[in-house]
C-alpha cells in the first residue's frame, strides 16, 4: 500500500481515531527525542505554571491577532 493509499484511509476516519494514527506515527518516528532534557522540563515547567496560573495568559485568538498586526505594519 502506498502512503497516499495510506493517507486517504487515515483521512476517512472519525477525528478521534486520526489522532490516534497520528500520536503512533510521532511516538514510533518523532517522539521526545526532538527536545534536550532541559527544553523538555522547561517546557514541563511553563505548562504546570499555566495551569496554576490560567489568568497569567492571553487567548490564542488575542495572540494571533496582535501578531498578525505588528506583521503589517
Amino acid at each position: 500500500m502506498s502512503a497516499a493509499e495510506i493517507m486517504d484511509k487515515i483521512e476517512h476516519l472519525p477525528p478521534d481515531e486520526q489522532r490516534v494514527v497520528a500520536e503512533m506515527i510521532w511516538d514510533k518516528f518523532g517522539g521526545d527525542d526532538l527536545l534536550t532534557p532541559e527544553q523538555a522540563a522547561e517546557l514541563d515547567r511553563r505548562a504546570e505554571d499555566a495551569l496554576k496560573h490560567p489568568g497569567r495568559g492571553i487567548p490564542w485568538e488575542q495572540l494571533r491577532d496582535e501578531t498578525l498586526a505588528r506583521l503589517k505594519r
